[in-house]
């Protein structure tokens, strides 16, 4: 596996590959990989002939306040982990190297980079679109790869990528999670074994938003009030947000559909946490007319329409379409 330590090393590392008829991908994280970063390289190496896996912890993204001198920081660890998963390339390069002494020129997604987590770290998705683009202009890969926990981000770069006319497909993975549900995130390290715990309330709420949705719940107020309960059984963590909105524009709406992010991030401690779910089941598609089926018997015990009148009924098949009766219109009930 080879190490670029420059923008020049990694375009060349590039090209000489894409003139050999060879499609690149392209990893972009801050290092202190995990497995939610292998399951990406993976996912890159499956597809692309080559992969170049970034390492790179971006101070533009990070506010004053925030962990930038503390983040962590595993450079042979990670090499360790990019090439085991079929990574051919570490781009490491400096921050004088992405940064050149007197750069003004910024990438600002208008309206997005504002919403959810850009309203609580104000110019963060500046700084991560900047970045971003400086990548793939420096590694012009076919494909690049993101994971759907940073399904905000995922939001403002497909934006900056079709509003810049970039040729790069932007590739989603799944969120990976831990035994206890905890999704993984290089800052799960800060976290005391207390503080550990009490996290979980961000995947329960996730859990409990996707199982709703799946019995056909849509409505925005009773989705979001029932994070909202999980979140008050557990004072110590602070939330920052809990929204239901549109993945493309991040705004708010108030009857979920099939594609409609959930996203909820919060403080445990200091550390800051984020987590969602892209609803997408079968029961949000037609919730008001979905049918049900059911036995005689069953509809006979749920309150359906009405029982067989004679024994032929009986005969007409154990299992039938019916629509309950509390589902009726007052007008049609007898």
């Amino acid at each position: 596996m080879q190490i670029l330590l420059t923008v020049a090393e990694l375009r060349q590392w590039s090209r000489a590959h894409r003139s050999a008829g060879r499609s690149i991908g392209l990893v972009p994280t801050m290092g202190a990989l995990h497995a939610g970063h292998a399951s990406l390289i993976r996912a890159a190496a499956a597809s692309c002939s080559q992969v170049v896996v970034s390492i790179f912890v971006n101070p533009t993204q990070f506010g004053p306040n925030e962990d930038y001198a503390r983040y962590p920081r595993t450079f042979d660890a990670d090499c360790a982990l990019a090439e085991s998963e079929g990574s051919a390339a570490i781009f490491a390069p400096s921050v004088e190297d992405l940064y050149p002494a007197g750069a003004t020129t910024f990438v600002d997604v208008e309206g997005l980079s504002n919403r959810l987590d850009g309203a609580s770290r104000p110019g963060h998705f500046r700084g991560v679109a900047t970045v971003v683009s400086k990548l793939f202009i420096a590694a012009e890969p076919d494909r690049a790869f993101f994971g759907q926990k940073d399904a905000a981000q995922v939001a403002v770069l497909r934006r900056m990528t079709t509003d810049l006319l970039l040729p790069v497909e932007i590739v989603v993975c799944p969120i990976v999670r831990d035994a206890d549900g905890l999704a993984l995130s290089s800052r799960n390290i800060y976290l005391s074994p207390a503080e550990r715990a009490r996290a979980l309330v961000l995947s329960q709420a996730v859990h409990k938003v996707e199982s709703l949705a799946a019995t056909g719940e849509r409505r925005a107020s009773v989705l979001l009030e029932a994070a909202h309960q999980l979140f008050a059984a557990v004072p110590e963590v602070r939330i920052d947000y809990i929204a239901l909105v549109d993945w493309a524009t991040l705004l708010p709406v108030e009857a979920a559909i099939p594609g409609t992010l959930f996203a909820a991030a919060a403080y445990v401690g200091a550390t800051r946490l984020i987590d969602n779910a892209v609803l997408d089941s079968d029961a949000l598609r037609e919730p008001s007319r979905r049918l049900e089926i059911r036995t005689l018997e069953e509809r006979d015990r749920e309150g359906y329409i009405r029982k067989p009148q004679n024994a032929d009924e009986s005969r007409l098949g154990e299992a039938e379409v019916s629509i309950p009766l509390r589902n009726l219109p007052s007008s049609l009930h007898s």
